[in-house]
């Protein structure tokens, strides 16, 4: 029977991606958590009696045994521990955004001390491709805060709801490509474009306007219908096969009108369902035009821990 006091996650992830941010949260949430744990002593750690709470331990390419084939072995050992449940955690980062980060934090590469960021960003992350192909839980933090993963970890991790699936719902632009990471995609560049109304134009799909213009489209109804038939019918098939977190994007042509609206009216059905759901539009947000929210669960969390969104 499963116990969450036997739940192990290990925690790794490209350098900057946010591992550090990630075993703070899971301390947070009662983990016995351990950042910077070298390979070989995880056996001896998890060899005694078993554990009282559940434990996360960041993984690092910086420590001296750390090997991509030490950590597959270590993964397939621990899984045959009938005693124990593990998690492999990968937290993943876009280039870019890794490079950003590096840049404003001034810091070196652990890889290419002497070199620019982007080297060694770009040899780590295929160092670990093999770890991320076999991750149990992978999140993309390209444009998640701090805040926004930890609420996150808190839906997938935490000790009363560690079985509960979180859901979240972006809109974005094709012009700006697809986003890492999403299970589903939603084209809602068929519904009527309120960027051709000059008066809806300069409004966003947060906008009562813009929402009621989407809506009125004769192909809408139906579009809405059939998306919260399906997910209804999805979610709770991933979440009896374990998976904890469910990524569903709308897209349009500017991200900014149609894909924004269909994702505030698709997650206002989920939420009323009782689904736990992030929403993030990520052109707006890039615009300055919104901040992604948490609904339900989440937004309890943010009451609870008095969070401010930084």
């Amino acid at each position: 029977m499963y116990n969450p006091a036997h739940r192990v996650v290990l925690v790794t992830g490209p350098s900057g991606a946010g591992r550090a941010t990630a075993i703070n949260a899971l301390e947070d949430l009662g983990y016995e958590s351990i950042d910077n744990m070298p390979l070989s002593l995880i056996p001896r750690l998890l060899d005694g009696p078993a554990p009282v709470r559940p434990m996360a331990l960041g993984l690092d390419v910086r420590n001296r045994d750390f090997s991509v084939a030490g950590l597959l072995e270590l993964k397939a050992r621990l899984e045959e521990e009938s005693r124990l449940s593990l998690e492999l955690l990968y937290l993943d980062c876009s280039i870019d955004a890794l490079v950003r980060r590096y840049s404003e934090t001034r810091r070196r590469h652990p890889l290419t001390p002497d070199a620019a960021p982007t080297e060694g960003i770009e040899q780590e992350r295929a160092l670990l491709e093999p770890v991320r192909a076999v991750s149990d839980t992978l999140i993309d933090t390209t444009e998640f805060s701090p805040h926004e993963l930890g609420a996150l970890l808190r839906a997938q991790f935490g000790l009363e709801e560690s079985r509960q699936l979180a859901v979240t719902l972006s809109s974005f632009s094709y012009k700006r490509g697809v986003p890492q990471g999403a299970d589903t995609i939603f084209d809602c560049r068929f519904l009527a474009n309120p960027h051709w109304t000059p008066e809806l134009r300069p409004l966003t799909g947060l906008d009562t306007a813009v929402a009621s213009h989407v809506a009125a489209d004769p192909r809408y109804e139906g579009f809405e219908g059939r998306v919260i038939d399906l997910l209804s019918f999805l979610l709770p098939a991933y979440r009896e096969e374990g998976k904890a977190h469910f990524s569903v994007a709308f897209g349009c042509t500017g991200g900014r009108h149609r894909s924004v609206a269909a994702a505030e009216r698709v997650a206002a059905g989920l939420t009323g369902a009782g689904w736990t759901v992030l929403i993030r539009h990520r052109e707006l947000e890039r615009q300055g035009l919104a901040a992604s929210r948490h609904t339900a669960t989440a937004r309890a969390f943010d009451m609870e821990r008095g969070a401010t969104g930084t």
